[in-house]
């Protein structure tokens, strides 16, 4: 990898920590299987305990209730389809392992919108609960993965149990970018990515309120307490809880990233007043930017920072290299032409101003040429 090249894809997968590849090295010196009752799966039970507990405290949970999973995507689908309930309510700038699963789970579904600036429309969830004929099970995520919004989880789950209802936080990108705590958000269920944090890819959590009744969509072994079967993936999980310690211990390191935001959107404005900033009135993660260039195409940018050395995306990493028009942003009202000319710039903790620097410099040169290539012809 050249070792000039600027990464700003953290929503995508953040660099895997010194401390999280330590752990995981370390678990795969170990030859036992964790269900295995001999010292060798004891040994290997024991990390996945240990990083069971460590991912819980980063939550505020209680460590039986965190089930390990492969990944957000797979934590969402338990979610949605192992909490029996009545009908579904998810908003409609989910990511799509929840709108699919939700699609996909035979029963009756409702998309709540949003509002322009990408907070869930309050008064749209109110009518729609009012309309239940049975306690809903909804989903709403934490922060927006393209645009960073975040939304009023507790206001929301304050609703939803007021109708008797469950609620599902898909908080894969506030993981270690935000306080979360499961009590204070009033939630039932919460999801957990560990590669959005630093840890391997490979390793997911459903937490899972210890009331709410889940019912497993893997099965045959009855691993984690018989809430998803197979093997428990320890090099993985035993990253996670490397990643979920240091996210307690060094939280504050990510409070510069507010003011590096700030400032690349300040340089944004600077370049041109064309390029807009989505979510930019409501609350949103300190390292996110959804910006449009306008008449350029998501695409032909992403291949043109990549040029430049500086790795971006256009809205969510999850569609097999696919660069779609953003079904978040045109929630959100946006025109199908401006979403498709969206790229997402997303921070981390080793960021700094002369990176942010570079990459104005970079999108100063792209949007010139563009401006240039268009007046010729």
């Amino acid at each position: 990898m050249n070792n000039n090249r600027l990464y700003l894809d953290y929503n995508a997968t953040a660099p895997v920590l010194v401390e999280a590849r330590e752990a995981a090295l370390a678990a795969m010196a170990l030859n036992g299987n964790p269900s295995s009752v001999h010292a060798e799966g004891r040994d290997a039970r024991a990390v996945v305990e240990s990083a069971r507990g460590d991912i819980a405290a980063l939550i505020g949970a209680r460590p039986q209730e965190i089930i390990f999973t492969s990944g957000g995507t797979e934590a969402n689908i338990l979610a949605l389809h192992g909490a029996r309930t009545g009908p579904l309510i998810v908003s409609a700038i989910e990511h799509d392992s929840v709108l699919v699963a939700a699609k996909s789970c035979g029963r009756t579904l409702h998309i709540c919108p949003v509002l322009p600036n990408g907070v869930l429309d309050m008064e749209a969830l109110d009518v729609l609960l009012d309309q239940m004929d049975a306690p809903p099970l909804v989903s709403v995520m934490l922060a927006n993965n393209e645009t960073g919004v975040i939304q009023p989880i507790s206001a929301i789950t304050e609703r939803v149990h007021g109708k008797g209802g469950l609620m599902h936080c898909d908080a894969v990108q506030a993981g270690g970018r935000l306080p979360i705590s499961v009590h204070e958000l009033g939630v039932d269920l919460l999801t957990l990515s560990g590669h959005k944090m630093g840890a391997l890819k490979g390793a997911g959590v459903l937490w899972a309120r210890g009331s709410v009744v889940i019912t497993a969509q893997a099965t045959g072994g009855g691993q984690e307490l018989g809430r998803r079967s197979g093997t428990e993936n320890v090099p993985g999980i035993a990253s996670f809880g490397a990643a979920a310690r240091i996210a307690m211990e060094t939280a504050e390191k990510t409070s510069h990233l507010a003011d590096l935001r700030d400032m690349l959107e300040s340089g944004l404005a600077a370049i041109t007043s064309e390029g807009t900033v989505f979510g930019q009135d409501a609350p949103r993660l300190c390292n996110t930017v959804s910006v449009r260039m306008p008449g350029l195409a998501a695409e032909t940018q992403v291949m043109s920072f990549d040029l430049e050395g500086i790795a971006i995306s256009a809205g969510s990493a999850c569609s097999s290299g696919k660069v779609r028009p953003s079904h978040v942003l045109e929630a959100m009202g946006v025109s199908h032409e401006a979403s498709s000319q969206a790229i997402r710039v997303s921070l981390g903790p080793e960021t700094t101003k002369e990176d942010v620097s570079r990459f104005l410099a970079a999108w100063e040169k792209i949007y010139v040429r563009h401006k240039r290539r268009m007046a010729v012809s």
